[in-house]
């Protein structure tokens, strides 16, 4: 199993990947708290340095190209400093810029978190959830139009901000069935409506719940909350849940314990999740070599700070550690 997955991995270079979705610009600002501010019970942070990394959907660009894909974005972004950052950091990832859309009417999304000590302080959103407009939504379509058939796998990455529309995931799943291409949803609650029609859907425990209406203990509730989304979607579903590893809702149930050794971090890991199955599945794995090789993937990143990615090295050193 350990060499397969291997092999699997080293036809991962070069595997062309379309992410479609809202594409976000995570900033961490660090410093240290030497005191509480005057004006308010609250910490004083003296700010050190800031980094920006690619977010919501440019984080799962940005862990494909780390794995070694050649990775595509549709998307949309304001015409602001923020765009310019993004673009930059994205193509010197060397990933495709030229099918993301600046709109002069909308900003670029911002999280911003405030960390001090290694701790998160505050986190701000400079966030904007109106649909694109049907001008943009229409261009948008003729790039997927254009794109989609050039592709290995595709993955849509909703972050609910507004980019993933009806008319766009109805022409995605369609051009998916019709140039047989995996499509992989990383879905919201907000847009269930939209998903109809993918090869596997990889929510989170907590957006599985809020999908499936069904509330409770998640230990409880995860064979009916995954086998709902299934009967609903009628298609596979794949439950991220953290420190408890990963369940697939197939014809069978399988539970993937996690293989994260520490947790520091779970910031974008689902991201890193449906880039890994992405990449593995239009590398020749099965679903559950793919799940496995995601589940390395994703005890990785959990132990680094904020939004992180892996490699191929870090994941096969991982599984050849792995008792």
């Amino acid at each position: 199993m350990k060499k397969k997955l291997v092999e699997i991995m080293n036809r991962f270079k070069q595997k062309k990947i379309l992410v479609i979705g809202d594409i976000i610009l995570d900033k961490y600002v660090f410093g240290n708290v030497l005191r509480i501010s005057p004006e308010a019970p609250i910490p004083l942070v003296e700010v050190g340095w800031e980094n920006f990394v690619p977010g919501g959907a440019a984080n799962a660009a940005n862990n494909l190209s780390s794995l070694g894909a050649d990775v595509y974005v549709v998307g949309m972004v304001g015409d602001d400093a923020n765009a310019n950052i993004l673009f930059n950091k994205l193509e010197s990832r060397k990933i495709k810029t030229h099918l993301l859309i600046k709109d002069k009417n909308r900003r670029t999304i911002l999280k911003e978190r405030i960390v001090a000590q290694s701790q998160h302080l505050l986190r701000i959103d400079y966030d904007i959830k109106d649909n694109i407009s049907r001008e943009f939504e229409n261009y948008a379509i003729n790039n997927i139009i254009e794109i989609i058939p050039k592709m290995d796998s595709v993955i849509v990455s909703d972050y609910a901000k507004g980019f993933v529309t009806k008319r766009i995931m109805q022409e995605v799943t369609k051009l998916c069935k019709q140039h047989k291409k995996y499509l992989i949803i990383d879905p919201r609650p907000e847009n269930k409506a939209l998903y109809y029609g993918a090869n596997l859907i990889v929510p989170n425990y907590d957006e599985a719940s809020k999908i499936a209406e069904i509330f409770g203990k998640e230990e409880d509730m995860i064979n009916k909350v995954g086998n709902k989304l299934r009967k609903i979607y009628k298609t596979n579903v794949l439950v991220t849940r953290g420190s408890r590893g990963m369940t697939l809702f197939t014809d069978e149930t399988k539970h993937f314990p996690t293989k994260a050794k520490e947790v520091y971090d779970v910031s974008g890991a689902g991201d890193t999740v449906t880039a890994t199955l992405s990449l593995a599945l239009c590398s020749g794995a099965n679903l559950e070599e793919a799940i496995t090789l995601a589940n390395y993937a994703a005890g990785i990143v959990v132990a680094k700070f904020g939004t992180s990615t892996t490699t191929t090295i870090e994941i096969e050193n991982s599984i050849k550690n792995d008792k």
